[in-house]
């Protein structure tokens, strides 16, 4: 009885963190179009419009995946076989190493202008 009870829990939780990580990239990918689109249709082509728009919907895919790891880490919480588990390691494994490239791209895009700003200084 209270197995049932923790199984029904545990898969609510699970679909509301899958409903979470498709809302958090459909309204990412969505705002991301509508930044390029406002600068590209406004500004002429700007490439700012282009990071603006690579950061939003990186930063919406980084937060999406980590909501789709938490769902599957409970997936395989109740009785997994190895199986699940190792299932589960390979699905992680993939989604961080997405993640942390994802990452590092937003990271680089904020670097670069300050590095840009650097060296216009420096002249």
């Amino acid at each position: 009885m209270m197995h049932e009870f923790i199984s029904f829990i545990n898969n609510i939780i699970i679909n509301i963190c899958q409903f979470l990580a498709t809302i958090v990239i459909f309204f990412g990918v969505i705002n991301s179009v509508i930044i390029y689109s406002k600068d590209f249709f406004l500004r002429r082509h700007n490439f700012g419009a282009m990071k603006r728009s690579r950061l939003e919907i990186g930063n919406s895919f980084s937060l999406g995946l980590s909501f789709l790891i938490g769902a599957s880490i409970l997936k395989t919480i109740l009785a997994p076989t190895w199986t699940d588990i190792g299932k589960l390691a390979a699905t992680i494994l993939i989604r961080t190493f997405l993640n942390y490239f994802l990452l590092r791209d937003i990271e680089s895009i904020f670097e670069k202008p300050k590095a840009d700003k650097d060296m216009k200084e420096d002249k």
